[in-house]
């Protein structure tokens, strides 16, 4: 069974193990890389990232776009919406469809 995991500040992410989802909290741009590439590697369908953490380490992101699982989705910190999450969504619906339905 597929599972969900969450990345990024503590302070964001900590409500999520309320939920039942496994919480990764990390940083650091390069245990970040580190840390995504080993749950990408196990069993987990989806891997919720918060935008200020995934604004430090783009290409490690872009590295997931072309796959079907791990899903990367962006979501706000408690800093507040960037909108990284919402351009992202938007650029692969952009590529799926072949246009901007979104606006």
């Amino acid at each position: 069974m597929y599972k969900i995991a969450v990345m990024g500040d503590r302070d964001s992410i900590y409500c999520f193990a309320a939920l039942g989802l496994d919480i990764f909290p990390v940083e650091d741009p390069n245990l970040a890389v580190e840390t995504i590439r080993k749950v990408a590697s196990k069993d987990y369908a989806v891997i919720l990232i918060t935008e200020a953490l995934a604004a430090r380490i783009p290409e490690e992101i872009d590295r997931y776009s072309e796959r079907i699982t791990p899903a990367v989705v962006l979501i706000p910190g408690v800093v507040g919406n960037t909108g990284m999450g919402l351009r992202n969504v938007k650029r692969a619906v952009e590529k799926a469809v072949g246009s901007d339905i979104l606006n």
